[in-house]
């Protein structure tokens, strides 16, 4: 995918201007005019694009190997979501409740996000804020006023806040999460830890309840909706000799998704051959029973760190 360098500004879809006097970022746009901001610090590299404030390559320069999986087949397209990455699924996590022809989901992993402000952290890490823009489709979507924006911290570790304020005179219920996708040597191989004794619905087996007594390995399709679950999860693997520690703040769900090879084989942008051996989704959400209610001028933040050990 080729890009360009832009200028050291960015103006948005409404005229408005954004300066980005940041010694570690670049502003690029590909073919398809999509934008991205390109860190490049003395701690990591990411990639995030401004469709969906969707932080699609993150690497620190400790590791060998990105953390973060992208697919060689992802569409880079104006109004569809990037296979990889985290994206971003917000006000509805999965199917809408009532209408099925709305995108699985939610818009906000499709709708432009500009960005507000840019910093340094004290550890050396780049600090982004930023903030999606109202479209036709959200305002179509979602009737009622809010403020979404998200914080973006790119270091030695990943951190992600999404910050949803109500500016309804009344509370509204959202669902979210972040869609992570690990890149991992091989999803036969990796063993993750930290979900035992919590209750999960198996979306294979229609959302039916069990409690899960082992630590998770794979073998075939996996879809399941851990409830109730804030501690952390830790990913391993051997083959690249390190473990992923996934930390949450206000998150009660996570998600561990692998599609396994037929389904990957028919999803005409989850890469070529076996790419999808190479990823894993861990997400931290609030879905189902845990989605959020959230009052009048009352502001809920939901935070996911991700943070590489070596085994």
């Amino acid at each position: 995918m080729s890009t360009q360098t832009l200028a050291n500004s960015f103006y948005n879809s409404d005229g408005t201007g954004t300066s980005l006097a940041h010694p570690h970022i670049q502003l690029t746009e590909d073919g398809n005019g999509l934008r991205y901001i390109e860190i490049d610090n003395p701690l990591a590299k990411a990639r995030i694009a401004l469709q969906g404030g969707h932080v699609i390559h993150w690497q620190p320069k400790t590791e060998k190997q990105p953390v973060l999986w992208l697919s060689e087949h992802a569409r880079y397209v104006k109004g569809r979501s990037i296979r990889g990455g985290v994206p971003i699924c917000w006000p509805w996590f999965g199917a809408h409740q009532t209408d099925s022809t709305l995108c699985p989901h939610g818009f906000a992993r499709v709708i432009p996000w500009q960005l507000v402000d840019s910093d340094t952290t004290d550890t050396g890490a780049t600090r982004l804020l930023l903030q999606m823009q109202e479209t036709d489709v959200t305002r179509r979507q979602l009737g009622y006023p809010y403020v979404l924006t998200m914080t973006i911290t790119v270091g030695k570790r990943l951190k992600i806040d999404l910050a949803t304020t109500n500016k309804a005179d009344h509370p509204f219920i959202i669902g979210e999460a972040f869609h992570t996708y690990f890149n991992i040597s091989d999803v036969a191989n990796v063993k993750i830890t930290g979900l035992q004794d919590y209750v999960y619905a198996d979306k294979l087996k229609n959302y039916q309840r069990y409690v899960e007594h082992e630590v998770l390995t794979f073998d075939g399709e996996f879809d399941r909706v851990y409830l109730n679950h804030s501690g952390d999860c830790l990913l391993s693997d051997p083959g690249y000799k390190r473990r992923i520690r996934v930390s949450t703040s206000n998150s009660r769900s996570t998600v561990i998704w692998t599609p396994w090879e037929e389904k990957a084989h028919s999803t005409g942008d989850m890469g070529s051959a076996d790419e999808w051996r190479n990823m894993i989704c861990i997400e931290s959400a609030n879905a189902m029973e845990n989605m959020v209610v959230i009052n009048p001028n009352r502001t809920h933040i939901m935070s996911a760190e991700y943070t590489v050990e070596s085994m």
